[in-house]
């Protein structure tokens, strides 16, 4: 069986997380890793069995021996990375957000094009079995007329940064909430639920943000950076909203109710369980309704296989694109990201 050799760029703890995942496939291989420091490449590649250590993403992106490369760093760091890479003939596994705004995803896009190589966005959301189901499903169940997707979870990181902002800690703001590194709620998770309502219903005509931001110290002094937000979208013949936290934690479903039903997903994120409630008769209250109908497929033994798995795929059927993870839906979520903080009056160095 033919490998596809890596090079992870980035040890953090989500490369940590993500390599568990792509070691269940096995036509992956962690042929290489690179950090700035040294110390770290050498930790990382012991704990995960890689024998190539880099300290310069040019001499890891010349290797011929790599065939594709992950990048798990910080937000602000995409573009130049992946454009590093693709410029050196490398297919690129990109971790989300896929940049900080869309021009920087139309300049990697046209990057990945002019050198004939596959750029993709490791959005999970889209490419777990039970969201393919989902779109599956959806096809049987006449109009949509309305999409709920929520993704609130508390960080502990928050924690610090009121720490910072109280001046009890003299550390710098963490990278998740510094809107010099792109940081934010809606870069880090509120992509979640945006992701995979583009992929089903394409663009919106309209956005409408409420957006909680605090004020945090940057490079460029006291900047807004967004903690939490509800977003309404505009859609003909349909409904859709989105609601994202990092500094509060929500149990609520998402939900796609169409003219036939309801599909119920778990979590948007990764999505592990799937109910359909058919349409059903008004019963004001003097009835249980509808039986509910657990429609839930296997998932797989990691969550991070999937964005894996879909990226050999693409490569050994000699498309350039994923079909969920295109790069057309990857720049309509980055335009979305863009109006949102337009609107919340949160800006990056790179805008």
């Amino acid at each position: 069986m033919k490998k596809t050799c890596f090079g992870i760029v980035g040890t953090g703890r989500i490369s940590d997380w993500v390599l568990k995942g792509a070691v269940l496939e096995p036509r992956f291989e962690a042929a290489a890793v690179c950090s700035r420091s040294e110390d770290n490449a050498v930790d990382f590649a012991s704990r995960h069995g890689i024998e190539k250590i880099f300290t310069d993403i040019d001499m890891m992106a010349s290797d011929p021996s790599i065939d594709a490369i992950y990048i798990g760093t910080p937000n602000h760091t995409h573009h130049d990375l992946a454009i590093k890479c693709m410029n050196h003939g490398k297919h690129v596994l990109c971790e989300k957000p896929l940049a900080s705004n869309s021009r920087e995803v139309r300049e990697m896009a046209a990057c990945a094009k002019a050198n004939g190589v596959v750029l993709m966005e490791a959005m999970i959301s889209t490419l777990s079995p039970n969201f393919r189901m989902v779109q599956e499903r959806l096809e049987s169940l006449g109009t949509v007329r309305n999409y709920s997707g929520t993704f609130c979870q508390y960080s502990t990181k928050y924690d610090k940064l009121k720490k910072i902002l109280a001046g009890e800690d003299p550390s710098p703001v963490p990278s998740s909430f510094n809107p010099d590194c792109s940081g934010g709620a809606l870069m880090d998770i509120g992509i979640y639920p945006i992701y995979p309502m583009v992929t089903l219903f394409g663009r919106p005509s309209g956005i409408k943000a409420n957006v909680l931001t605090v004020n945090v110290p940057t490079s460029r002094g006291m900047r807004p950076v967004d903690i939490q937000g509800a977003v309404v979208f505009e859609y003909g013949g349909m409904t859709a909203s989105a609601v994202y936290s990092k500094v509060a934690d929500s149990k609520l479903r998402t939900e796609i109710s169409c003219e036939n039903g309801i599909l119920s997903l778990d979590q948007i994120h990764i999505t592990r369980q799937v109910e359909f409630i058919p349409h059903g008769a008004p019963t004001s209250g003097r009835a249980s309704g509808p039986s509910i109908e657990g429609i839930t497929v296997p998932c797989d033994p990691d969550e991070y296989l999937c964005e894996f798995r879909e990226f050999i795929d693409v490569l050994e059927s000699g498309r350039l694109e994923s079909c969920n993870n295109s790069l057309d839906n990857s720049l309509a979520v980055a335009g979305i990201l863009d109006e949102i903080r337009r609107q919340a009056g949160v800006t990056f160095p790179s805008d």
